[in-house]
């Protein structure tokens, strides 16, 4: 077996794994130095650094680097712990190093204005493929975003029955009006993208929540939690005012995302706050302008 197909297999699947490498070796061991073993998501492995308790404990600490996406050294000394003693190995201590293997991260961009064509050159480099979005063929198209995935000139209802985005997807809605965003963000709420973002000012936020949550507690299919994890006003609050300074402030926040920043971060959403509980009439009738104007 071709380890690495079976990397590239997984990447392209849209799933996620973790690769473990004996890197360093002294003595016997119960494989050879730079041996690999893949471990994906499912719990399913391909490749072998020896079997035994020691492949038994990496592959319960890969599923660990899965979930975690962070890189892990473990060693082992197989002359002193007896429970290695499995008559695969005998005597010798191993390094090995366990490393998440991501999928390429698949950004969906609804609208396909200024912002939009910013927001796909600064997440193209950014190593983000993109999908866009838009009901009108003149701005959605391949010239305007050369090397996209995919490019859909579409209404918005009917594209998104095609679209089937994962945990490892990110959305960012940019349309050119409330009509449209809400459209999106109410089949956006509903998948299990890792990240949604939409464009507009609180003002526009607020009323496009309350709106859907209305819609959502009439029909029982929404409920106010499904937007705690709503960027709104998207991107991190870096005073950015150009389409090019919002592009940077929404894919700066969506590798915030994608890297699991610890720090706090200045994120302009309300929504995580909490606060979108206890707004009042008065505060949605204030508009606080993000750098992002709606979309045209």
């Amino acid at each position: 077996m071709n380890i690495y197909q079976e990397i590239v297999k997984l990447q392209r699947s849209g799933s996620s794994g973790a690769v473990a490498t004996i890197v360093n070796s002294r003595g016997s061991i119960p494989s050879f130095q730079s041996a690999k073993m893949l471990i994906r998501d499912d719990g399913s492995i391909a490749g072998t650094i020896g079997g035994g308790c020691v492949e038994a404990e990496v592959w319960q600490a890969a599923r660990e680097v899965i979930a975690q996406e962070k890189p892990r050294t473990l060693t082992f000394d197989l002359n002193q712990d007896p429970k290695y003693d499995t008559g695969l190995v005998c005597g010798g201590t191993l390094e090995i190093f366990i490393e998440p293997v991501l999928p390429v991260p698949l950004l969906y961009i609804f609208g396909a204005g200024h912002v939009a064509v910013e927001l796909f050159k600064v997440a193209r480099n950014a190593g983000f493929d993109c999908i866009v979005i838009d009901d009108r063929e003149a701005y959605a198209n391949a010239e305007r975003f050369p090397n996209a995935i995919q490019v859909i000139a579409r209404d918005f209802d009917e594209a998104v029955k095609e679209l089937a985005p994962s945990e490892s997807s990110y959305i960012v809605i940019a349309t050119r009006g409330h009509r449209d965003d809400m459209r999106v963000l109410r089949w956006a709420v509903q998948t299990p993208a890792r990240y949604i973002g939409m464009v507009g000012s609180k003002r526009k936020a607020i009323t496009v929540f309350r709106e859907l949550t209305r819609e959502g507690l009439k029909a029982d299919l929404l409920k106010p939690d499904l937007f705690d994890r709503v960027h709104s006003p998207v991107g991190l609050d870096i005073g950015a005012v150009t389409p090019e300074e919002i592009a940077v402030s929404i894919v700066a926040e969506m590798i915030a995302v994608r890297r699991r920043a610890e720090r706090a971060l200045p994120h302009m959403s309300w929504f995580h706050s909490g606060k979108h509980a206890a707004t009042t009439a008065e505060s949605a009738a204030s508009d606080e302008p993000h750098s992002a104007p709606a979309e045209k």
